[in-house]
């Protein structure tokens, strides 16, 4: 339903009108404007119409909200899920290393985006230690720097397709030829 925005532009649409009906005719009565009237039996089915729209928009109007709290707690469970899993691969790979508890610390920080002088700040050490840390932390990682340090994590998170090789994806070109990217 929340995939078909012009069923809630529709019946956004009615529930403004019955608004307006209601709405014109008590200003109308107050102001003491005059009005020609109309039939009886017209206003009566006027204002029926007019209740009629503003309960069914209620009624959408809960589906679409209960249709929203869905999806968004739908996506905080992804999201959780995926929080959970990078911290796992970054368990892994740190283990996989043989990063000491300082080394490990430094890294959660690096990926994290904390500059040098920042991690330093943090662990109450000099910049001088953080950046033989990270020195180390490349090495073991066997990357050159924190650019690619930092995409080793984000390989781990993409699905990339059997057989190429880390670091490398096919992407279709125009003229339907693969790449490496």
């Amino acid at each position: 339903m929340l995939n078909r925005p012009a069923i809630f532009v529709a019946i956004l649409i009615v529930q403004v009108v019955c608004a307006i009906i209601f709405v014109s005719d008590i200003l109308l009565s107050v102001l003491r404007v005059p009005v020609d009237p109309i039939p009886w039996r017209f206003r009566e089915l006027m204002e029926i119409g007019a209740a009629l729209g503003l309960v069914l928009g209620v009624f959408f109007g809960a589906l679409f909200l209960r249709a929203s709290l869905r999806r968004t707690r739908a996506a905080e469970e992804a999201l959780r899920i995926a929080s959970s899993a990078f911290m796992d691969i970054v368990e892994e790979r740190f283990a996989e290393w043989g990063l000491t508890p300082a080394e490990r610390d430094v890294a959660l920080f690096a990926l994290k985006g904390c500059t040098l002088s920042e991690i330093a700040a943090l662990r109450d050490t000099s910049e001088g230690t953080v950046k033989a840390q990270t020195n180390a932390i490349y090495r073991k990682a066997n990357v050159s720097g924190r650019p690619q340090f930092l995409s080793l994590f984000v390989e781990d998170l993409m699905d990339v397709p059997d057989g190429l090789p880390t670091g490398s994806r096919q992407v279709e070109t125009p003229d339907n030829s693969e790449a490496q990217a």
